[in-house]
């Protein structure tokens, strides 16, 4: 917690005044600490009447407050605050909390009813996403999507080969150790990598869907765990290392942020152009939903695919890139750990975690990821790329859907790379479905 600068004024306030400005000032990430200590008053008034609002405005107050108080210890544990801890401690504390009872029902009923019917989590990734290509360089754009397949289908060959082995030595079997523990880890999240498989179990094996699904959950958590620790390490290692990490930036010798978007960080938009860029970011979602509701194309991807569309035909005129990139950066700084206590108190089952708390599991999980990481920074020099950045992508191809990105790339400090890790998510995923349910129906 820091106090901001007092900003100059030609009337000086009084000394009782000058203190409270202060203590305004002095904030847990965006929150001033008195509204903090309100909100969590006013919390604790609607615990005790046993009902709490489920609306927008009561959760901007319940998770920016949660939020940012968990990343904040999370940013104060010596040694692994330099592993991203601050994203992990935001996401799993009240995942636990919640498990434990800690938490309050009344507050865990508000968030989770708003965070499953707003698609909170889809504004933030789609603001992202929009916001961070039409504020790239095109030639960072144009090179990095294809060379960033060379590190992960490299990095995705050498986890399954190295998991399944890792997997048969321990004991736990090569058919279980594809299909239950490697395969999950790579296969794009729950919505699309968990319940689609599960779904092809149960139709290929006769065993009961719901049975399936438990099985395949915790290692796709499990392995986003590991990939966020990973991460956080990748972060320090570029720290130590400079000439290892283009700070965000995938290829070196390029700009990461165009000249429009430059100038965001000195001049503000105006209202009207961040609300059409906002508007823009709606407008690419919906394209997304309505593709994959017709044709079943992924939407996320067809999101990313048209926001590319529009950043190399220069669709979108400088004011709106610039408007796009700001509505980018306010997305990163604000919503991340508000948006990963509301992915932990709704959409990560604590129990499902422990059940796979056996050694040869936790050792096989951990060695796939770290697999997949090491391989895409080896093979990063071969296409051009920084180390840090490429291994970080390849690290996404292991996390929990588009929540297990915004936690990867928050411990990485690298949320500029969520394109590709929406590539490397969503594609890689996808693939990665498709080839395991068809070497299960033909070994079934």
């Amino acid at each position: 917690m820091t106090p901001s600068a007092e900003p100059h004024l030609a009337d000086p306030p009084g000394p009782i005044l000058t203190r409270w400005w202060r203590l305004m000032e002095t904030r847990l990430g965006v929150a001033p600490l008195p509204l903090l200590l309100i909100v969590l008053g006013l919390a604790s008034a609607y615990v005790a009447m046993g009902k709490a609002p489920s609306d927008i405005l009561a959760n901007i107050a319940f998770l920016i407050t949660g939020g940012f108080v968990c990343a904040e210890i999370g940013k104060r544990i010596p040694i692994l605050n330099r592993l991203g801890f601050a994203a992990i401690f935001a996401t799993f504390a009240p995942s636990y909390l919640e498990y434990a009872g800690l938490l309050p029902k009344v507050l865990v009923t508000s968030i989770s009813d708003f965070t499953e019917s707003s698609n909170f989590l889809y504004l933030f990734i789609a603001s992202i996403v929009v916001g961070s290509i039409l504020g790239m360089d095109r030639r960072s754009l144009i090179t990095g999507f294809g060379k960033t397949f060379i590190p992960l289908i490299l990095g995705s060959i050498v986890a399954f080969a190295v998991g399944c082995s890792t997997g048969v030595a321990l004991g736990l079997g090569f058919k279980h150790t594809l299909f239950k523990v490697v395969a999950p880890i790579m296969a794009g999240g729950v919505g699309e990598g968990a319940i689609p498989l599960s779904i092809g179990y149960a139709h290929f094996s006769g065993q009961p869907q719901g049975e399936a699904f438990a099985e395949v959950l915790p290692p796709v958590m499990l392995g986003s765990l590991s990939a966020i620790v990973l991460a956080g390490g990748l972060n320090f290692l570029g720290r130590r290392f400079p000439k290892l990490t283009g700070e965000g930036r995938l290829q070196p010798g390029e700009e990461t942020v165009s000249p429009a978007a430059h100038a965001s960080v000195g001049g503000a938009s105006s209202p009207q152009t961040l609300g059409a860029a906002l508007l823009m970011v709606a407008v690419l979602y919906l394209l997304g939903g309505l593709t994959q509701s017709l044709f079943h194309w992924p939407g996320p991807v067809v999101m990313l695919g048209l926001a590319v569309v529009i950043k190399l035909a220069r669709l979108a005129p400088p004011a709106l890139e610039q408007a796009a990139y700001a509505n980018y950066r306010f997305f990163s700084t604000c919503v991340t750990y508000p948006l990963l206590f509301a992915i932990g108190v709704a959409k990560t089952p604590w129990e499902k975690l422990i059940e796979a708390f056996n050694l040869p599991t936790l050792v096989t999980i951990f060695v796939t990821v770290v697999s997949l990481i090491a391989t895409g920074f080896v093979t990063s020099r071969w296409v051009g790329l920084h180390p840090i950045e490429a291994a970080i992508v390849n690290a996404t191809h292991s996390g929990q859907g588009g929540t297990g990105d915004v936690a990867i790339l928050t411990a990485a400090n690298r949320m500029q790379l969520m394109p590709f890790a929406q590539i490397a998510t969503r594609i890689g995923g996808a693939i990665t479905v498709t080839i395991v349910l068809a070497a299960f129906a033909r070994w079934r």
